[in-house]
């Protein structure tokens, strides 16, 4: 078996080393690397000795796919935490789920109510966030707990390291969904507002919830509509070049397949009040038996 590699952190470490280059004596670690005989004999092994009270962490890098860091350095077995890439990250392999003793159908019955995630989704202007305000009002009157997450407001906190590129729009879907799924798992009735142009993306949160729990409405409001409308001036900076990769403009909104909800918009200023389309919702949770313990 060859021999293992032990790298310092520091040069002032200094050790006792037996067997080493024929004696034992103190001798301070280069940054390098020092190889440490092995036998055969466990009882031939060098055992590392620490001398010095400034002692600094060493790490143990394996250079034999046979070498064995546990059977050969056991108080280093801790450390060794193993590791897989998921989506180009690292993510430890040895966690294990926690069940808690009060499970989720007890937090409903306490809320009379079942957890879910209300997704609403539509272009810029569309009224997404109007509506899911006006949803929340709504619910709270009728005794219900709601939270919403609105795009704008959640990238000023848990994604305001991300841009709006394709990529950190993805991962910004990612976030809110698992934050969601969260709020819907302690029995809240989650309102999600926010762009998310990729169908991909929202399928993927929808994957998250059980089968039902995940309500997608689609605010069906044409272009020319959400565009005559900009309250934030954002289709303005668009179309003069200013804003790149701005949805509708220059990157494409795909708009739900198999929503649950669609609220379209018919010119009609009753039927598309904001407080009607709250209602439409309301009453597909109610047939649905959300609003129930």
């Amino acid at each position: 078996m060859e021999g293992l590699a032990i790298r310092a952190s520091r040069p002032s470490i200094l050790c006792s080393l037996p067997g080493l280059n024929g004696g034992s004596h103190r001798r301070p670690i280069s940054d390098g690397f020092l190889r440490l005989p092995t036998s055969s004999n466990a009882a031939d092994k060098p055992k590392l000795v620490a001398k010095s009270a400034s002692l600094h962490p060493i790490s143990a890098v394996n250079v034999s796919a046979q070498a064995s860091l546990t059977a050969d350095f056991p108080a280093l077995s801790e450390t060794n935490v193993k590791e897989e890439r998921i989506n180009g990250d690292k993510k430890p392999e040895n966690i294990v789920w926690h069940e808690s003793s009060i499970c989720r159908c007890d937090r409903q019955q306490l809320l009379q109510q079942k957890g879910c995630v209300i997704w609403i989704t539509g272009l810029s202007g569309s009224g997404k966030s109007t509506v899911a305000c006006a949803l929340s009002k709504a619910l709270f009157e009728r005794g219900k707990l709601t939270y919403t997450l609105d795009g704008d407001n959640v990238r000023h906190g848990l994604n305001r390291d991300l841009t709006f590129k394709a990529e950190d729009r993805t991962e910004n879907i990612r976030r809110i969904g698992e934050v969601a799924k969260l709020f819907a798992d302690v029995g809240v009735i989650c309102i999600a507002s926010l762009i998310s142009p990729y169908r991909r993306d929202r399928d993927e949160c929808r994957s998250l919830l059980p089968e039902g729990d995940f309500v997608e409405v689609f605010m069906d409001v044409p272009l020319s509509v959400c565009e005559s409308r900009d309250p934030k001036g954002l289709y303005k900076l668009a179309r003069a070049g200013k804003i790149k990769g701005f949805t509708g403009i220059d990157d494409p909104y795909e708009a739900p397949l198999n929503c649950e909800v669609v609220l379209k918009h018919t010119g009609d200023d009753d039927s598309c009040s904001p407080r009607q389309m709250a209602e439409h919702i309301i009453s597909y949770l109610q047939n649905k038996g959300y609003l129930e313990g």
